[in-house]
């Protein structure tokens, strides 16, 4: 019994001069070490931008180029975190994820928008824009104003257009060069009426699938081809089990850059004033090198021995604008006079 008391006791004696010498009580009553992550964190305010394509297209690049000068603008007060190839929401979910809250902001495929705003089917029109310069005048003009107060009515604000370019056309079957050799292909498109009409009109079935699942449904040959920018073309390897390339620039692949509404309110005076002024400066920037990135990319296309390239012909461009002509009556009654002859207005200027 002696033992044990003797043991006990000699425990308590340890842990009393573990705690009154062993401790040092100076070093409690020192300030805790400076940790420079921790600075701000509850005052950072972090922006969420999702968008579905890579990172090395006009877009992509684009997204990036925004949040650095947002965040060097603001000194690190706000943080644009980017998600790119729909690793957030696809480009099917990222509307509805964009109003409910659940993002900030997207930067969706105008096409993407046509089936809600059916005024923005007018971008989608075959051969609408005849040139760069075409594009840019709709895009921060008239058209784009009206297009962007659309979306006023659903809680989203239209910060501006970025770009990216003409769409091509691809397929595993024959080469595409005149209106009917679209005849009974099957190709995959993004959810217009404009573009469904289109391949309609030229004769092939269509599929709407988002755009993160083109490159597997193609591998399987669910679908025979698809339309898309060289941009696309190239960085999602959307060419790889694809035999023929059109270079047809029938069309105009752009995108809207959206942010919830209810959280642009919210933000500072200050904060919306350097967003809009990054925003601005990135859309300068995505303007000047889409064009050149598009260019490059058309140029390793041009280098995959697997792929023929075929050149549309003048003669073949008229045969395709003649044959899709029907689309411009069909839309007109969703579109609008007013924006219907901006359009024409732009084709006569810069000479369709």
């Amino acid at each position: 019994m002696r033992t044990v008391i003797t043991i006990t006791l000699f425990i308590i004696t340890g842990i009393f001069t573990a705690l009154f010498f062993g401790f040092d009580l100076s070093e409690a009553s020192k300030t805790l070490e400076y940790d420079d992550e921790q600075e701000g964190i509850q005052d950072r305010l972090v922006i969420q931008f999702s968008h579905v394509v890579a990172e090395n297209t006009p877009k992509g690049m684009a997204a990036r180029r925004f949040a650095s000068l947002v965040e060097s603008r603001t000194d690190g007060e706000i943080k644009v975190q980017v998600h790119s190839n729909g690793t957030l929401y696809n480009d099917q979910q990222e509307y509805q994820a964009l109003k409910e809250g659940r993002v900030e902001m997207i930067a969706p495929a105008t096409s993407n928008l046509t089936e809600r705003f059916p005024k923005w089917q007018v971008l989608d029109l075959p051969f609408a824009f005849p040139s760069h310069q075409a594009v840019e005048e709709a895009y921060e003009g008239v058209i784009g104003e009206t297009l962007l107060q659309e979306l006023e009515k659903e809680g989203i604000k239209g910060l501006t257009f970025w770009y990216n370019g003409y769409k091509q056309v691809t397929n595993n079957s024959r080469p595409i060069v005149y209106p009917n050799d679209f005849d009974r292909l099957h190709f995959r498109i993004m959810p217009s009426p404009v573009i469904e009409a289109q391949f309609e009109q030229l004769g092939a079935s269509t599929s709407v699938l988002p755009f993160n699942k083109t490159y597997r449904n193609l591998e399987v040959g669910f679908v025979n081809g698809q339309e898309n920018t060289a941009s696309n073309i190239y960085s999602k390897k959307l060419y790889q089990d694809q035999s023929y390339m059109t270079i047809s620039n029938h069309g105009y692949l752009g995108y809207a850059v959206l942010i919830n509404q209810e959280f642009w309110d919210s933000l500072s005076k200050e904060h919306q004033q350097i967003i809009e002024s990054s925003m601005t400066e990135t859309t300068s920037w995505i303007r000047r090198h889409a064009i050149e990135l598009n260019d490059e990319h058309t140029r390793r296309l041009r280098q995959q021995e697997n792929l023929q390239i075929n050149y549309l012909t003048q003669a073949q461009r008229e045969a395709w604008k003649r044959r899709l002509t029907p689309i411009y009556y069909r839309v007109e009654a969703d579109v609008g006079e007013k924006l219907m002859m901006e359009i024409y207005d732009l084709q006569d200027k810069y000479g369709n």
